[in-house]
């Protein structure tokens, strides 16, 4: 009885956790997002991280409207990779594609796909991370990558099935940035091309960015996300990298970020530049 009675408290504490006055916001997520949940114990835990973001997003932007952040949070639908970590290989076809871009004059999209299936022997696991320089690697041991046209992404590892005839581009060699170097970067992306690098996008206020510039004293450099250096500039007198992600157009400005720059390497940003050379 006593143990019955537990179950029931807690029960009803986790109930107590959602907002009754957020029921039609919620469904309207779901609704806009084509969300669905197993059961209802998944939803709910689904439920009380959504509210849990609401609630930052809404102080967030609050202390932002007083000057208090150079950025602004909003609720993000994450798009392109799936249940897969395969991040190092959107940044890796990144760069080849602005690589391909500056030597030839052509541009369109490589397929990550193709390096999540392929390039194990190289360092890479699949979905369950990689480097870039392991992704360089392969298609340069491979003789060159896919399009993403005729080899698409489905967001699982799958057999290999690289076909010669379909090679799109190619790399001969790799570099690296000097590591933890923001103005030997800054050279780079001016130089070279767009840059493949990592760094640290655990916070909260990282998955929730929408607009401004992200600057987080608190963003570590244990690096754990591969993105793309395409850019940098300085907007309302905050220096910032312009960083593609690969959690779709949704994300952020339209699937990018503005991350703080020449704030002593936040978030590792500068750690980890790679590049390939065509």
């Amino acid at each position: 009885m006593l143990r019955a009675l537990l179950i029931v408290v807690l029960c009803g504490a986790s109930m107590a956790l959602t907002d009754p006055n957020l029921d039609l916001h919620w469904q309207m997520w779901k609704k806009t997002h084509y969300k669905s949940y197993e059961n209802e114990v998944e939803e709910l835990g689904r439920r009380e991280l959504w509210e849990k973001n609401l609630r930052l997003i809404t102080l967030h932007n609050l202390e932002a409207s007083m000057g208090m952040h150079t950025y602004d949070l909003g609720m993000n639908h994450m798009g392109d990779l799936g249940a897969c970590g395969s991040c190092w290989a959107f940044s890796s076809v990144g760069a080849l594609e602005g690589q391909m871009k500056k030597t030839t004059g052509r541009l369109f999209s490589l397929s990550p796909q193709n390096l999540v299936d392929c390039s194990s022997k190289y360092g890479t696991m699949g979905c369950n991370g990689g480097w870039m320089y392991d992704a360089f690697r392969y298609v340069i041991a491979n003789g060159g990558i896919e399009s993403d046209a005729s080899y698409p992404y489905v967001g699982v590892q799958q057999q290999c099935h690289y076909d010669p005839s379909k090679r799109a581009a190619n790399c001969s060699s790799y570099n690296f940035v000097a590591k933890g170097d923001e103005q030997a970067l800054k050279e780079a992306v001016a130089t070279i091309g767009p840059i493949s690098v990592a760094i640290d996008a655990t916070r909260p206020q990282f998955i929730l960015y929408r607009s401004g510039v992200y600057n987080d004293p608190s963003c570590s450099q244990r690096i754990n996300h591969a993105v793309l250096v395409v850019g940098y500039g300085t907007l309302n007198g905050q220096d910032y990298w312009l960083v593609k992600n690969s959690w779709g157009t949704a994300f952020g400005d339209g699937g990018y970020i503005r991350m703080s720059r020449n704030k002593g390497n936040q978030c590792g940003i500068a750690s980890y530049g790679t590049y390939p050379i065509m």
